[in-house]
């Protein structure tokens, strides 16, 4: 769904009629009115109490509504103006946060340890880069016949989003175990007080600022990837699939190898070096010659290889950036006795978001302000073309680099969690030892 959505829908309702300004516009309000809902889902997640768990409620209700919005969005029945755009994006939206929330706040009370959480969050993420690459693989799977990025391939993606969506929930919802941390009280009602003094801890405003500009970095280059890699690098539209399975499919390697070198360095140092890495290897791919009408599979190579770097510097990103905020959690229960772990997860699903609409308002209009014509099968100007070369080129270094330098003077490393579990473990348990205490007396224990 991230693929889809980042990468393909924005150049998909372009190709319907609909102009660069008309579809970020389109994005942003939905973005603007979007950005609100985390925060009240991660309230209600952290008081939410059920026969059957905390987070598994939010990812069934989540599903069907995801799966509604997306079905709408991929198969619109014709040409539909941005009304229509922004009604079921929002609708779509809505059951992502749900899902994604749930399941990201679902992981950080499963693991407590601070290399585990490395390791944990790296699985999941392998196996995101799997479900992408499932997708751009649909044309050898279909002899050419479902390619991403054409339009009349997407009632395709529709029908398998729809078939995966739901078995993905069911195989969650039966088999994954859900712990309740101990010794914190609810989140309660809607307190603006937890959310003050969440975010005023210092550990967490900067995992906040480097995760939206962490975003913005690579989030710049995901609507301007089919653009770029078809008209300015001269690859096919079925190729330009192809190079982006190299560069997810980096994230596989890059996942375990993050969290090899987190367990040496710590997670902070590790974004750092991914960050300056992500530099290098993201200038040597915009160096890379173009290719030309009748070029061979040899051609391709360099950049093949380029969009490994790029991707498996990039992979690092999501990944620490969430295994971090599970340890500010621990951090924040020991300090104020309360388990925010929804809320705190909502405020860096908050920054993705906020994020990825920034990329389209600013990159977008500047497209159109160079005289780039988005439309399938469009000839642009060299002026245009160079347009959108610039775009690609600057930004996500830039970001990329402010992102790094914010974890400078970071504390929040492996010795400091160790001693904060310890203390919440000891709490724990004297708290559960007082609990049986009552139990057993059947008198509440001052």
């Amino acid at each position: 769904m991230a693929l889809v959505f980042g990468v393909y829908l924005p150049r998909f309702y372009v190709g319907l009629g609909n102009g660069f300004a008309a579809v970020a516009t389109a994005i942003a309000a939905v973005r603007f009115l979007d950005i609100w809902l985390d925060p009240f889902l991660g309230f209600a997640m952290d008081r939410t109490r059920t026969p059957i768990g905390r987070y598994r409620p939010w990812l069934i209700l989540g599903a069907p509504i995801a799966m509604l919005g997306t079905y709408m969005l991929l198969v619109p029945g014709g040409k539909v103006g941005t009304g229509y755009l922004i009604l079921w994006m929002l609708v779509t939206y809505a059951g992502a946060s749900m899902l994604n929330l749930s399941v990201a706040a679902w992981s950080a009370v499963l693991a407590t340890n601070y290399n585990e959480r490395s390791r944990v969050y790296g699985l999941t993420q392998g196996l995101a880069v799997i479900g992408s690459m499932s997708l751009l693989l649909l044309p050898l799977f279909t002899a050419g016949k479902v390619t991403l990025g054409k339009a009349a391939s997407m009632p395709a993606v529709a029908a398998i989003l729809m078939v995966a969506l739901p078995l993905a929930v069911i195989a969650c919802s039966v088999f994954t175990p859900e712990k309740i941390a101990g010794g914190g009280r609810g989140a309660g009602g809607f307190n603006l007080k937890d959310l003050w003094f969440a975010v005023s801890k210092p550990s967490l405003l900067r995992i906040v600022a480097a995760d939206l500009v962490l975003t913005l970095g690579p989030g710049t280059t995901a609507p301007l990837y089919v653009y770029f890699f078809h008209d300015a690098k001269g690859f096919g539209i079925a190729e330009v699939g192809f190079l982006l399975i190299f560069y997810i499919g980096a994230g596989l390697i890059g996942a375990p190898v993050r969290g090899q070198i987190a367990r040496r360095l710590g997670k902070h140092r590790t974004v750092q070096i991914a960050c300056v890495a992500y530099g290098v290897t993201q200038t040597i791919l915009m160096a890379l010659p173009r290719v030309w009408p009748g070029h061979g599979p040899a051609d391709a190579i360099p950049t093949i290889c380029g969009m490994m770097g790029v991707g498996f510097c990039a992979s690092a990103f999501l990944l620490l950036i969430r295994a971090m905020v599970a340890d500010v959690v621990d951090e924040v229960r020991l300090e104020s006795g309360r388990d925010l772990t929804s809320l705190l997860f909502s405020l860096v699903t908050t920054t993705t978001k906020i994020g990825t609409v920034i990329t389209v308002i600013i990159v977008f209009p500047i497209l159109n302000l160079v005289g780039y014509n988005g439309k399938e099968g469009a000839v642009n100007t060299h002026q245009a073309i160079f347009g959108l070369e610039m775009c690609y080129l600057f930004a996500p270094i830039i970001l990329v680099f402010v992102g790094g330098a914010l974890f400078f003077g970071y504390t929040l490393d492996a010795k400091r969690h160790s001693a904060i579990r310890d203390a919440l473990d000891q709490r724990d348990a004297e708290l559960s030892l007082a609990a049986g205490e009552e139990s057993i007396l059947g008198a509440p224990i001052g």
